[in-house]
């Protein structure tokens, strides 16, 4: 850390500015945001003239300026004129709830987006034909925003021929297109019994049948799956093998290679579905990369960098020209051309490597954050990703609680949001990644925390 200019007259709030933090009017505010959260500033507190702190801290006066007027429109602080700049009061919105149930990347600590989006839609604007950015776009992305997707794909499947990569406009649109493409209506898809709940959603909208395989400590099981693929006469396989939705468990590398080696003898294919790869430190390497003939890998950028992007990456099978899921994903999406080039731009110029790095970094301090808040007498696994799987106590259905988590202003998800077939487990999904600070994650895990320790009988009666 730098040293205050004047530490004796530097409020007990400011812990210093870090090198790398960010810029320094916004590390002014996760000050106040910090301060607020702990208890150290309270509603109504003065705080020093906008003068008087900067010369405390050595810093100009406009940096404060800044940074009061983003606590000011983050509601953190109010001002009353002559008197000074004060501790807001809390907001209270009689409809107001936390969600944790959105599954979407954390807001960086000391990243900047409004300028990251700033200096890339100049650089598009700059680079690209406007008319070109207005219109629509068939799908595949251009042989630019393709070269960027096999660079953005290196770390986990390494080198990819460009030919093989496809842009779409998001995950969802993707998987839709290819079941479009690769199954008829009545045919079968394979999925674990737990998982994301857009993949049954879009295949009863085709008519496609979804049947699920039985599962162990390290995930589907190989001979489950043999079982399942000549039982069923399937055609395709889903997986989620790294930081599962929504369990959180990592498919270990031996059992990725009797998977993929199944799936090769039965002649099926598997869509890998992988938004969170990038999250953990030690991930073992792709179903993908195992055997590139057998696996439709897919991977997202809503949930590393930001739900606005809504562009993920397909990368076809090796050999397999990616026509008929173009032609599929046709039929009902076009892919943003503005959204596309924001990314590609980002991905060459370093930006949303800077943005990844911020969200991996907020998303570890988060789980630390839960595992921390909701150690009691049950335990959340602890993950590197984007949302908490929590095993309640036998007093708690997990519909129960989510119903009464929601009238207290929490929204989380039950477990039957995304089992398929009988006997759910009894447990939850806590996604960590809605809260815009780190001040109401904490004091929504603290409320959540407190629920979980309550008998139902006496929650329902401490609910109005």
């Amino acid at each position: 850390m730098t040293a205050i200019h004047d530490p004796y007259n530097a409020p007990d709030w400011v812990s210093g500015f870090v090198a790398g933090g960010g810029p320094r009017y916004l590390q002014i505010v996760k000050f106040l945001e910090t301060a607020i959260a702990t208890g150290s500033l309270r509603p109504g507190d003065r705080l020093p003239a906008q003068r008087q702190l900067a010369d405390a801290l050595g810093i100009d006066l406009t940096t404060v300026t800044r940074g009061f007027t983003e606590a000011r429109r983050r509601q953190l602080i109010e001002a009353r004129g002559t008197l000074g700049t004060f501790i807001a009061a809390p907001k209270v919105e009689l409809t107001q709830s936390v969600d944790l149930s959105m599954n979407i990347p954390p807001p960086p600590d000391g990243v900047e987006m409004e300028t990251l989006l700033r200096q890339g839609m100049s650089q598009v604007l700059m680079r690209t034909n406007i008319d070109l950015l207005m219109t629509y776009h068939l799908g595949g992305g251009s042989r630019a925003d393709r070269d960027a997707g096999a660079q953005w794909l290196t770390p986990m499947l390494g080198r990819v021929d460009r030919e093989r990569v496809v842009a779409t406009p998001g995950a969802q649109a993707a998987l839709a297109a290819l079941i479009l493409a690769t199954t008829q209506p009545g045919d079968v898809i394979l999925m674990e019994p737990l998982g994301y709940p857009g993949l049954p959603m879009a295949a009863e909208q085709l008519g496609r049948r979804i049947e699920t395989v039985a599962v162990d400590a390290d995930g589907m099981r190989p001979d489950a799956l043999d079982d399942a693929c000549r039982r069923f006469d399937a055609r395709l396989i889903y997986l989620n093998p790294t930081l599962q939705n929504p369990t959180t468990s990592t498919m270990p590398a031996q059992r990725r290679a009797a998977i993929v080696e199944t799936a090769a003898r039965c002649n099926v294919k598997i869509v890998e579905d992988d938004p969170y790869w990038l999250f953990p430190a030690d991930a073992p390497p792709p179903l993908a990369r195992l055997m590139p003939s057998q696996v439709y890998y897919l991977s997202t950028l809503s949930k590393c960098l930001s739900p606005g992007l809504r562009t993920a990456f397909l990368v076809a099978p090796d050999g397999e020209r990616a026509d008929a899921f173009l032609a599929a994903l046709r039929t009902f999406s076009l892919t943003s051309p503005l959204t596309t080039a924001l990314v590609t731009q980002w991905i060459n110029d370093g930006s949303a490597a800077q943005l990844l790095a911020g969200v991996q970094a907020e998303s570890r301090v988060r789980q630390r954050m839960a595992t921390g808040t909701l150690s009691g007498a049950t335990r959340a696994a602890a993950s590197e990703g984007i949302h908490v799987w929590h095993t309640l106590p036998s007093y708690w259905r997990a519909q129960d609680l989510s119903a009464a988590a929601r009238a207290e202003g929490l929204v989380v998800t039950p477990s039957t949001a995304f089992h398929t077939g009988a006997n759910p487990p009894n447990a939850i999904r806590i996604s960590l990644g809605g809260c815009p600070s780190r001040g109401q994650l904490d004091a929504a895990l603290r409320k959540l925390s407190n629920l979980l320790a309550q008998k139902p009988a006496l929650a329902r009666e401490m609910v109005i």
